[in-house]
């Protein structure tokens, strides 16, 4: 498991973030938290489940909730099961991702897991211009569609920090040759809701590392 590292300390709250790459999809799991309250939470469980509380327990968090960002199996798939365990709520994504996050099973089998991943049944679903409080520290909700129907990024304006799951990736985007996908649609997202939260935002993303928007905007060939 990567070190965890501080985001920016710009407020009284000061968040912590960790990584867990789980699957062989290699996902990134992330772990935010309160650094004094140890409360936080688990984002896009996406399997090995028995990894994600072993970090857990290292970093002694307080789950609060389970969030997530969109319904693909690779980012829901041990949802449940850590629900179960944690005996915590799920929180997101989008109601448009209801039946991707309900036909997990299957696609499982389609791609040989068997089965190893479970459908999804969030406890709330999010929309454009909520909130989430994260260890006390408010993120805001946006709706990006494109790479899935219901993606949702979040993002602190205070820390300057945005987890964008599969939106934006570091030098490219989310594929959108998947149900659902539409690459217009990604792009317009990414444009309209994603870079004007400012260059100096740092991104963590659903697989491989960050980075800042500015950078994205400046380099990405999928942006120009």
């Amino acid at each position: 498991m990567p070190p965890f590292v501080f985001l920016k300390e710009v407020s009284m709250i000061k968040l912590k973030i960790g990584v867990v790459p789980v699957t062989a999809f290699q996902q990134n799991c992330a772990l935010i938290w309160n650094e004094e309250t140890n409360k936080g939470v688990v984002v896009d469980p996406g399997g090995d489940v028995d990894t994600i509380l072993s970090a857990v327990e290292q970093a002694g968090i307080e789950v609060e909730y389970i969030l997530l960002t969109h319904g693909h199996l690779d980012h829901v798939g041990g949802a449940m099961e850590l629900k179960e365990r944690l005996g915590v709520d799920i929180v997101g994504p989008h109601v448009d991702d209801k039946s991707i996050c309900e036909s997990v099973e299957e696609t499982a089998r389609n791609y040989g897991l068997g089965d190893t991943m479970k459908n999804c049944y969030p406890d709330r679903w999010l929309k454009e211009g909520e909130t989430v409080s994260i260890g006390g520290a408010n993120f805001d909700v946006y709706h990006c569609p494109g790479h899935a129907p219901g993606h949702v990024i979040f993002h602190s304006p205070e820390h300057k920090f945005a987890h964008v799951g599969d939106v934006l990736f570091r030098g490219s985007v989310g594929r959108t040759d998947l149900p659902g996908g539409n690459h217009d649609q990604l792009i317009a997202s990414i444009k309209n809701k994603l870079l004007p939260l400012g260059d100096d935002v740092n991104f963590l993303c659903g697989h491989g590392p960050g980075g800042t928007l500015g950078e994205e905007r400046r380099t990405n060939p999928f942006l120009q």
